[in-house]
C-alpha cells in the first residue's frame, strides 16, 4: 500500500473514516467522495481514501485527506481477497472507526475486513446496478450488506426496496449535493458568457437552448433532434431560437456519427450547435435561457436538472428517476415522458411562448428548492452525521 502523505499527519485528531472507490477521475461517485472527505477532515476526522487514483488525486490531498493505493477496481476474487486483508492491517494499524464502500468491487473486500474488524460499514448506491440474472444479484447484494445504505435520491431507496430480497438494516437519503458557489449565477461574469457565445458563435438577442450530458444514447441527444425537427415540420420553430448540446463523446464515435447525421439531415446545422467538453460549465449554465434534460433511462439524482435550478434557469426533463425530486413540475420545470419526441416539442413551445418574467420566476423557485435541499453542505453534514451515530453506536458496551 502506497500512502500520498505521511500516515501521523492528523494522529492527534478524532477517529479515522475510511472512503473506497475504485478511482479518482471525472464522475459524480468520484465529486461526492471528494466533498465528504474534505468535511470529514474539517469535521474532526482523520480523513482516507482507498483507491487505484485518477485525475482528481491533487484535488483529494488539497480537501485534506490522504489516498491509500489499492487495486480497488478489480473484479478478480483474487484481488478482491488480497485487497481485503489490506484493509484489515490498514485498519487495525491505523485505528479506522469506519469504513464506507462506493462501489460493488470495493465493497466486497470492505465487507470481508469489516466482518474480521467489527468497525462500522456504510455502503452508497449512486446509481443502479442491473439485477438480470442470479449471478448479478448476488454481485449486487454486497452493497445492502452494510450498517447503513445510503441511497442518492428518494428514486433510488424505492428501487433497493422493490428490487431485492435482501433488506438493508438502515437504509437512508442523503441526495448528492451542489456546490452553490460555483453554480451561481451572480458570480458567472459576462465576459465568461461572452467568450461561450464567440467559440460557438451565438449572438444577442437569441434564444439558447442547452441540453447538457455526456454524448451517449441514453441522455437523449437524438430525442432532442427528433423534437426540433417535428417543430420545423410544423412551422413552429422560432427563427432565433439555438441549441447547444454539450457533452463529451468519451470515445463514442459512432454515436457522434448519428447525431452529426440527424442534424444535418434534418436540416438543423445552422440552428444546433454539438460543443464538445465545456470545463466552465457555470457559464453555459449562464448564457443558455433553458435547459433540457431528456434522459431516455431514468437517473438515480439527474445533475443537470439539480445545476441548471441552481443556475436559476427553467428545465424541462423527463418525467422519471431523481428528476421528479430535483424539478418542481409546473413550478420550476415542465416534466415530458422518456423517449417522447412529441412531448418534448411541446414543451419547448410552451417556454418560448412564456415572457421573459415568468421563466425568471421558474428559475427563482428552482434555485430556492435546490438550495432547500440539494447543496454539498447538507449532504456532507447528513453523511457526517451518519458517521458519529455508527461510530457511537459501535462504541457503546
Amino acid at each position: 500500500m502506497e500512502s500520498q502523505t505521511d500516515h501521523n499527519r492528523g494522529a492527534h485528531c478524532g477517529p479515522a473514516v475510511l472512503q473506497i472507490i475504485p478511482r479518482l477521475d471525472a464522475g459524480g461517485a468520484e465529486r461526492t467522495t471528494i466533498d465528504v472527505a474534505r468535511a470529514a477532515a474539517r469535521g474532526g476526522f482523520r480523513s482516507l481514501v482507498v483507491s487505484e487514483g485518477g485525475a482528481m488525486e491533487d484535488e483529494l490531498t488539497a480537501a485534506g485527506a490522504e489516498l491509500i493505493r489499492l487495486p480497488v477496481a478489480s473484479k478478480n476474487p483474487g484481488t478482491i481477497l488480497s485487497n481485503a486483508r489490506k484493509l484489515t492491517q490498514l485498519t487495525r494499524k491505523r485505528n479506522i472507526a469506519l469504513i464506507h464502500a462506493r462501489s460493488r468491487a470495493p465493497a466486497w473486500s470492505a465487507l470481508r475486513s469489516v466482518r474480521a474488524t467489527r468497525v462500522p460499514f456504510v455502503t452508497t448506491f449512486h446509481g443502479i446496478y442491473g439485477a438480470g440474472n442470479p449471478l448479478k444479484r448476488i454481485y449486487n447484494s454486497v452493497m445492502l450488506c452494510a450498517d447503513a445504505v445510503i441511497a442518492n435520491s428518494e428514486w433510488t431507496a424505492a428501487h433497493i426496496r422493490q428490487t431485492y430480497r435482501t433488506k438493508p438494516k438502515r437504509l437512508v437519503v442523503i441526495p448528492r449535493g451542489l456546490d452553490l458557489s460555483v453554480f451561481d449565477p451572480a458570480t458567472v461574469t459576462p465576459g465568461r458568457i461572452a467568450l461561450l457565445r464567440e467559440k460557438w458563435s451565438l449572438h444577442a438577442g437569441e434564444h439558447v437552448l442547452l441540453l447538457p450530458g455526456r454524448l451517449t444514447r441514453w441522455k437523449g441527444q437524438l430525442v432532442l433532434i427528433e423534437a426540433l425537427a417535428a417543430l420545423k415540420r410544423a412551422g413552429k420553430l422560432a427563427p432565433d431560437l439555438r441549441v447547444v448540446i454539450l457533452g463529451h463523446a468519451q470515445g463514442r464515435k459512432g454515436y457522434v456519427a448519428e447525431v452529426v447525421a440527424a442534424i444535418a439531415g434534418n436540416g438543423l446545422k445552422k440552428m444546433v450547435v454539438l460543443a464538445g467538453h465545456e470545463p466552465d460549465l457555470a457559464a453555459a449554465y449562464g448564457m443558455a435561457d433553458i435547459v433540457v434534460s431528456a434522459s431516455t433511462d431514468p437517473e438515480a439524482f439527474g445533475r443537470v436538472a439539480a445545476e441548471a435550478g441552481a443556475m436559476g434557469l427553467p428545465v424541462i426533463a423527463t418525467d422519471h428517476g431523481g428528476a421528479r425530486e430535483t424539478v418542481l413540475a409546473g413550478e420550476s420545470g415542465i416534466l415530458v415522458p422518456p423517449g417522447d419526441a412529441d412531448a418534448l416539442a411541446a414543451a419547448i413551445v410552451e417556454m418560448l411562448v412564456r415572457p421573459k418574467s415568468a421563466l425568471v420566476e421558474m428559475g427563482a423557485k428552482g434555485r430556492a428548492h435546490v438550495a432547500a435541499h440539494f447543496t454539498v453542505e447538507k449532504m456532507c453534514a447528513d453523511t457526517l452525521a451518519l458517521y458519529r451515530d455508527l461510530i457511537g453506536i459501535r462504541a457503546k458496551p
